[in-house]
């Protein structure tokens, strides 16, 4: 059937794979909890008659702020279907990013879990006259809770109005509204339309290969990155599997056997970690084994044209040896792809993980953009470590004047809610949304995303520099968790960094070294000979101007919690900077 709508996407499942036995699943009191194809389009029809016998109307907005889970597919298919709009909002923002949200969105109920957000989304409500209706996920004896609006949609079946409903939504109607701040500013509520949505996923045919049946999530699917992914998956009939928790991301994989993920790079860099970890347990000749298996692995290229016979003999006795028991042993024996987007990824981390045979697709896009508008894919160069892969089909790619990628098409939004200003500020009057990023494209037509036009800075000597760059090639420490590299109108660049304390603390271990609180850590004197050695290396095959030249250690966290860091784990560069000026200017004096 033509799926023009996002409701369409489930009669398309239900019509195409009606026996499918796990459509959905998630964890509940530690047991898998399993949807099929049927009893996912059952309880969207439920839930629509809940919100019908409610009084929500076509138009009206309604926010879920879940972590991944079943509900929240059941939810979003539920408001679609009754003409409403869904606002998928962040379980880990702060109070006042929910006051300014359900505030300016106008949303009319509320979907919530958790005691924490529940308490923030209670704190503001007076300032939220909009919200009428609140329902928790679980019953905690404050609001009406989620089987209570199943039981009240069996109670009050809608099957005729729901499709009547159905009928009246056009395809260029708003389907949601994602709230973005990217790493500044003010959340702005990206409108995204039925039509922006679903002319996503037709277009990853020759990114994801016909036999991946399993997909694992864990990234927030209230993200544009891992919605888009999700529709896909229902698109081709696949299982989809949320990770409980990002705490049991790898024993949730041992138990299901993905064929497939998105990640963005940090999450591959501590996967990369833990692997090298469980080598440093082996010993003799089996960890000389499994360290040499490791460093071929890094050096893999993706177009088999690069690769050398010998080398390719090489890594097949590697896989038989170690690569086989990786995979065994972290539930990916079968796996055919992970998406990495949101950031960069390293030459290593994308190589190790390509020769042990999870192979890593590069994407990239923004919100604004539905959000996919370039991805790795298999078709003759249509992959290479550093490029994002081709621009989508029906999707036009240009590089403007001053280096930015500007993106026109199906994927471009309608806008953001309530603010055609700054709609004008980013859409031109040809309709190229303009992305704020550099790129460029190499003689296959794959783009390679060069910076951030906002990010860079100009040293006093009049030296431009690209910290995305620097930052990306530093965060591939194992000692380094994040970095914000700092400089502008300054003689050199100088960085602030976060360590990563697990492997401080093992590294202190090996190294004797009595490890007492990170805050005093980050003063003793072998720890920071440590870390300066580690500046110095990382500085290799940078520019004399890009080299890090002074640096401070912080102990403190920076997570999407305080509001430092993106829900895509990228720094918050303007709010940071704010945050440290005083130790920025002793950094420089």
């Amino acid at each position: 059937m033509e799926i023009k709508r996002v409701f369409d996407l489930l009669d398309n499942y239900v019509e195409k794979y009606p026996n499918q036995k796990v459509a959905l699943a998630g964890k509940k009191n530690g047991q898998w909890v399993n949807y099929s194809s049927l009893a996912y389009k059952e309880n969207v029809d439920i839930l629509s008659s809940a919100l019908i016998e409610l009084g929500i109307e076509k138009g009206d907005k309604v926010a879920i702020i879940l972590s991944n889970r079943p509900e929240w597919n059941l939810l979003d298919m539920a408001i679609s279907q009754v003409g409403a709009i869904d606002v998928p909002i962040y379980p880990t923002i702060s109070e006042e990013d929910y006051r300014y949200i359900l505030a300016d969105c106008d949303a009319k109920m509320v979907v919530i879990d958790g005691i924490s957000v529940m308490n923030k989304v209670t704190n503001i409500l007076p300032d939220a006259p909009n919200v009428k209706l609140v329902y928790t996920m679980v019953d905690r004896e404050k609001y009406p809770y989620f089987d209570q609006l199943l039981e009240l949609g069996k109670q009050h079946p809608h099957i005729e109005e729901i499709a009547a409903r159905k009928a009246a939504v056009d395809e260029m109607e708003c389907a949601t509204i994602i709230y973005t701040s990217g790493t500044t500013g003010t959340p702005k509520g990206v409108m995204l339309s039925h039509h922006n949505l679903m002319n996503q996923f037709p277009n990853f045919h020759y990114t994801i290969s016909d036999t991946s049946n399993k997909a694992f999530s864990f990234l927030p699917v209230c993200h544009a990155y891992e919605r888009a992914l999700n529709y896909c998956y229902q698109y081709r009939g696949m299982s989809i599997y949320y990770a409980e928790s990002l705490g049991t991301i790898a024993s949730d994989m041992r138990e299901i056997h993905p064929t497939m993920m998105c990640a963005v790079p940090r999450v591959l860099e501590r996967f990369y970690d833990a692997i090298i970890q469980s080598g440093n347990k082996q010993k003799g000749i089996k960890k000389s084994i499994f360290f040499w298996a490791v460093r071929l692995g890094e050096r893999y290229k993706i177009d088999s044209v690069s690769r050398h016979w010998f080398y390719d003999w090489k890594l097949g006795i590697a896989d038989k040896l170690v690569y086989s028991k990786i995979r065994a042993n972290i539930g990916a024996e079968n796996f055919d792809i992970i998406v990495s987007g949101a950031a960069a990824i390293s030459q290593k981390i994308a190589g190790f993980f390509s020769a042990i045979k999870m192979p890593v697709f590069e994407g990239y896009g923004l919100t604004e953009t539905s959000p996919v508008i370039a991805v790795s894919n298999r078709n003759p160069h249509g992959r290479e470590v550093g490029y994002v892969g081709q621009p989508l089909p029906g999707t036009e790619v240009k590089i403007g004047e001053n280096g930015e990628i500007c993106c026109r098409g199906h994927n471009v939004m309608m806008g953001y809610y309530k603010h055609p200003e700054l709609t004008a500020e980013v859409i031109d009057k040809d309709g190229w949304f303009h992305t704020g990023d550099m790129g460029e494209f190499d003689q296959y037509n794959r783009l390679k995303i060069t910076g951030r036009i906002k990010s860079l800075f100009k040293t006093s000597g009049g030296k431009y520099i690209n910290p995305d760059v620097i930052e990306a090639k530093f965060c591939a420490s194992k000692l380094i968790e994040n970095i914000l590299v700092v400089g502008e109108n300054q003689k050199f660049a100088g960085a602030l960094i976060i360590p990563s304390f697990a492997d401080l603390k093992a590294w202190c271990a090996e190294e004797k070294i009595a490890y007492t609180t990170n805050e005093e850590m980050i003063k003793n004197p072998e720890v920071l000979k440590r870390f300066a050695a580690e500046v110095n290396e990382l500085n290799k095959g940078l520019g004399e101007t890009e080299k890090i030249k002074k640096h401070v250690l912080l102990a403190d966290e920076w997570s999407i919690a305080n509001g430092l860091l993106t829900p895509t784990l990228k720094v918050k560069r303007k709010v940071l900077i704010a945050k440290y000026k005083d130790v920025i200017e002793k950094m420089f004096e």
